[in-house]
């Protein structure tokens, strides 16, 4: 039996993570994701937020990503965001700073599309944050 899956992390810009993994968690759409070997083939949309993924040695790491794609093939697991970053590599300061703009911007009331672009920011902020948040309680353990 198989105990190990194929992860593929990718953002636009490069490929963040590679590797054999016992289990991956994602935020999707509809709620939490937990996929692991022999899972059944699978797509489905991402919502902003963290990745996790369970090492063939039982080590943890996390990923933020922006949104994008899951899609379960029977011997990978591949994640497509447009932005993927290590949750160790996040900045917490310009995560504040994006979720201020955007309460800013949506408590003024400015026009629809500025309104939409700024609820997109606060969700993408708010998301890193929380990663960052899950990195700080998983060190301390």
């Amino acid at each position: 039996m198989t105990s190990t899956i194929r992860c593929d992390i990718v953002s636009a810009e490069n490929e963040i993570f590679h590797g054999d993994v016992q289990m991956v968690v994602v935020t999707g759409e509809m709620g939490e994701l937990g996929i692991a070997p022999r899972h059944a083939p699978l797509i489905t949309r991402l919502k902003p937020g963290y990745v996790r993924v369970t090492l063939a040695n039982g080590e943890q790491q996390e990923f933020y990503i922006s949104g994008g794609i899951l899609e379960v093939q029977p011997q990978v697991v591949s994640v497509l965001s447009d932005t993927a970053i290590r949750a160790s590599d996040l900045d917490e300061a310009k995560a504040k700073s994006a979720k201020e703009d955007a309460e800013r911007i949506l408590a003024n009331r400015g026009e629809a599309m500025e309104i939409a672009e700024a609820q997109a920011k606060l969700a993408e902020a708010l998301a890193q944050l929380q990663a960052l948040e899950r990195l700080r309680k998983n060190m301390k353990h």
